[in-house]
């Protein structure tokens, strides 16, 4: 049994992951989740939907740490919090100028505070750092809550400058990458990037001004001519 699909990325790309609460699944049919419990395994497929079992056919199930058992034949996930990583994220948050609450929301977004979630693609942990840019930023094992928040909070950095502090072209950068955003000069017209930087925003609890709504830049070219566009300046090189 499997929970549907919502829409959500990360870094490096677009994925689909599902995000729905799963407060209890039943088990193979006639199997107590009492005894079967320690056994349960977890398997996100390639369209983002999550699979639990207790009798595993695919060596891509992982452990479920936290699972319990009701003795109702029913399985119980751990709820997940932010609360644990709460100030790691305030501390590096303020280190590297970003906006705690920002980080918060893009973590909520991406892996609903879970340190082990891994996309289709291959983006892990808090934030989902592909592999690739993991390394780049320095990050040494992404499933480590604090280097890949600081990682993730980094390229957040990295991208607020580059689109000269505008928090909706930062984040679809995040979500589809820099050469989307590049290309379209702007948000890329593609929903689940869109959805991705409201869903983002509103967690933030930012006004929603860049995911298909108009947006304005203001900005100082030659001569400090001062210029209004509905295209944003040309990223930093």
């Amino acid at each position: 049994m499997a929970c549907p699909a919502s829409s959500s990325s990360g870094v490096g790309g677009m994925r689909r992951r599902c995000a729905a609460s799963i407060a209890a699944l039943l088990l193979a049919a006639g199997t107590p989740a009492a005894s079967a419990s320690d056994s349960a395994l977890r398997l996100v497929d390639g369209d983002g939907v999550v699979h639990l079992t207790n009798v595993p056919a695919d060596p891509r199930y992982r452990g479920l740490p936290g699972a319990s058992g009701t003795g109702a034949e029913w399985l119980r996930l751990p709820a997940r919090s932010g609360t644990q990583y709460a100030a790691d994220i305030q501390e590096i948050s303020r280190e590297l100028g970003v906006s705690p609450s920002l980080v918060e929301a893009v973590v909520r977004t991406e892996s609903g505070f879970d340190p082990t979630a891994v996309s289709p693609k291959g983006a892990g942990g808090l934030m989902q750092l592909m592999s690739k840019t993991a390394a780049a930023l320095g990050v040494p094992d992404r499933f480590d809550p604090r280097e890949n928040i600081r990682g993730g909070i980094r390229h957040l950095r990295y991208l607020l400058d580059r689109y000269q502090g505008s928090v909706a072209l930062a984040l679809a950068a995040y979500n589809a990458g820099e050469g989307a955003v590049d290309i379209h000069r702007g948000i890329p017209p593609y929903p689940e990037t869109q959805q991705y930087v409201r869903r983002v925003l509103r967690h933030a609890g930012l006004p929603d001004s860049g995911a298909g709504a108009a947006v304005i830049y203001r900005y100082s070219g030659p001569d400090d001519v001062v210029t209004y566009s509905n295209l944003p300046p040309r990223p930093r090189p």
